[in-house]
């Protein structure tokens, strides 16, 4: 079952992640972005942490659907963080 939408949550520069929620029903699964994990989705590099946000919104669609896709495919594990790492990312 595909994970829906839940809030931005903001930058995370002691992990250098951004962190954002989903939801599955009404439970809360807390999830992260990798910094280079954002940057290889946006064919970018070095974008500073101040415009992390906006990156987040830009890419929120294909990063929430990398998230669902890596909870679906994963062993379920409450409490858990749902972090996205440049392995996750599709080369082309």
């Amino acid at each position: 079952m595909p994970l829906t939408r839940g809030r931005i949550g903001g930058y995370d520069s002691e992990r250098m992640a951004f962190g954002f929620t989903m939801m599955n029903g009404e439970q809360e699964i807390e999830c992260q972005i990798s910094d280079a994990a954002m940057d290889e989705l946006a064919g970018t590099r070095g974008t500073a942490s101040m415009a992390r946000q906006a990156q987040f919104v830009a890419l929120r669609d294909a990063v929430e659907r990398i998230a669902s896709d890596i909870y679906d495919n994963s062993p379920v594990v409450r409490g858990a963080t749902i972090r996205i790492f440049t392995k996750h990312i599709a080369k082309e």
